[in-house]
């Protein structure tokens, strides 16, 4: 299938910098009927759902994987995508052709001058396209600490933030609210380094009307990788090779969604990654069953979904997979004329964009 196909024209001033305050004041696109488009705000959330329906959410949290080093004069920035171990990381790092194998990186912040730094790590292999493997100077079980202290949050790259700076108020500012702002409120177990974005629109007050109608919560961990910000490089999908993410699964959430299912009630997935996982670990009649292990399901259209009725989602980049997941769900010409209407409304892109309620179409 040609990548092409999913292309569209997006104008930039359309793609959010920042949250919408507060956050469940976003927009919400409603497709929940096959030949509608309705205009919607998130707290109207509830009235999409009936009585026993079930949200699956994904509760991983991100760590502040991106990271500011020098080697001498030279400048990198690093985005931790995949751990190999308690000290060794894969990572994306811009600047990554001033580096050579055994390099010893010192990391800093706005704070923390490299000089001063007592944090670094040293390039143990460059990989190509795949990144550089390096490895932290610190014990294991002190990582987590450093990364608190030396990293910010990894927001993709259509996102602007400068590098460290104290006197850039601004940018002092922006680090420590993505802190907060690119965390949903149910964030628990550590490991992503990128955001389960859809789920930042949920608010305690919208979970407290979901509860009111007796709408269930069903929670899953997929440790969202860096890898979901690459785009799509080759000209055919047969072609294109996912990153593989880390993903959990327990029985007491397949025994919830199994007997929704049987009930007739509704799934819906809260955002792309929960539905991967979801249709990684579902069987081919539908049942859901625990799982533990990396995902790369990569899915296109004419995909028959095992196991959501709905998802709830943000709106995508032109060709990448995430737009190609959900031209599976709905179509792609459904998918395209929902995005320009989203475009000719002021509906706000991406990660801190606007949300979309989308109506599966093709299922099992």
């Amino acid at each position: 299938m040609k990548v092409d196909i999913f292309d569209f024209d997006l104008d930039r001033s359309l793609i959010a910098n920042q949250p919408s305050e507060p956050r469940d004041a976003c927009k919400l696109l409603d497709l929940s009927e096959e030949d509608k488009i309705k205009d919607r705000i998130f707290t109207e959330l509830p009235d999409l759902l009936e009585e026993g329906d079930v949200l699956v959410f994904n509760d991983t949290k991100v760590i502040p994987a991106r990271l500011y080093a020098k080697r001498g004069l030279a400048e990198v920035e690093v985005t931790l995508y995949h751990p190999i171990d308690g000290i060794r990381w894969m990572s994306f790092i811009k600047n990554a052709k001033r580096l050579h194998e055994g390099d010893i990186i010192t990391f800093y912040t706005e704070e923390i001058s490299a000089e001063a730094s007592q944090f670094s790590a040293q390039v143990i292999s460059k990989q190509g396209e795949e990144g550089v493997e390096i490895s932290f100077n610190c014990a294991p079980q002190d990582l987590a600490h450093f990364l608190e202290q030396y990293g910010s949050m990894p927001l993709p790259p259509y996102i602007k933030r400068d590098k460290p700076d104290a006197a850039n108020k601004e940018n002092l500012w922006n680090r420590y609210s993505d802190k907060e702002n690119y965390q949903t409120i149910y964030a628990k177990y550590e490991g992503a380094v990128a955001a389960p974005t859809a789920g930042l629109h949920f608010t305690d007050r919208v979970f407290k009307a979901l509860e009111e109608k007796g709408i269930k919560k069903v929670f899953l961990t997929l440790h969202v990788g860096a890898g979901t910000f690459l785009p799509v490089k080759v000209e055919d999908t047969k072609d294109h090779k996912m990153h593989a993410e880390y993903g959990i699964i327990h029985q007491d959430a397949c025994d919830a969604i199994n007997a929704a299912k049987k009930q007739g009630k509704k799934i819906v997935a809260v955002g792309t990654t929960s539905l991967r996982l979801l249709e990684t670990a579902a069987d081919d009649k539908g049942i859901l069953h625990p799982f533990t292990g990396e995902t790369d399901i990569f899915i296109t259209p004419g995909y028959k979904f095992k196991i959501i009725d709905d998802i709830i989602t943000n709106f995508h980049l032109p060709k990448s997979t995430l737009f190609m997941l959900i031209c599976a769900i709905a179509g792609t010409e459904r998918m395209k004329t929902a995005y320009q209407h989203a475009m000719q409304n002021g509906y706000r892109f991406y990660s801190y964009g606007d949300s979309c309620f989308i109506k599966c179409v093709n299922k099992i």
